[in-house]
């Protein structure tokens, strides 16, 4: 579940993780990228606070996350980076009342907007990218370049790439992604490597 820690503000109280969202076709999904440090049942997601950690845990199949490169600053406009253990592991990554995408609800979203071709302009902020990458963001979804972490520990292609998970449906044995990068406006699809980190995003049950 998401953390409960709340800022006061003369003496009005914001929740800290309050979820943003936004209706695309049939389905409502975080207009922002996940960013909790708790599985849904209480249980604390490991923080990868260095290089060694990160790829520590990736070798030993554990879940783990991160700010990118390690900068707790990074964290209001990105939210967190997961490896694949965390996202797929049983405790749940989504807080409750969503969930982790699979490659099919990808699918339905970026169908609904104009296929692969289009959907990437149309699901990227209109700022935030560099080398002129703007979207539109006539979806709403605010796609933000907030790069990946490679299985060694090294961080790369902030503001230049947004990348998020797939949930398998067949299988735990392969992972998708979908990811866009600054010079095109289409949205791709790649198998990845499970130690990598990426953002996240979820669709509501």
């Amino acid at each position: 579940m998401a953390e409960n820690t709340n800022l006061i503000l003369n003496e009005v109280i914001i929740p800290v993780n309050e979820i943003k969202e936004v209706k695309i076709g049939n389905q409502i999904w975080m207009a922002q990228n996940l960013n909790v440090s708790r599985f849904r049942n209480g249980d604390s997601i490991p923080h990868a606070k260095s290089a060694e950690d990160w790829e520590r845990a990736g070798k030993e199949q554990r879940p783990a996350w991160c700010y990118y490169n390690n900068e707790p600053s990074n964290e209001s406009r990105y939210g967190k980076l997961y490896n694949w253990y965390a996202v797929n592991d049983a405790r749940g990554l989504a807080p409750e009342g969503w969930h982790i995408p699979s490659d099919l609800e990808w699918k339905q979203l970026t169908d609904y907007i104009g296929g692969n071709v289009m959907a990437g302009k149309k699901l990227k902020s209109t700022k935030g990218w560099a080398l002129g990458g703007n979207g539109t963001n006539e979806s709403g979804f605010g796609g933000l370049p907030g790069g990946y972490r490679y299985d060694y520990g090294f961080f790369n292609f902030v503001e230049l790439f947004a990348v998020w998970w797939a949930s398998p449906t067949e299988s735990i044995s392969f992972a998708w992604l979908y990811y866009q990068p600054h010079n095109f406006g289409n949205a791709f699809r790649y198998f990845p490597n499970k130690a990598f980190g990426f953002s996240v995003r979820c669709v509501k049950n």
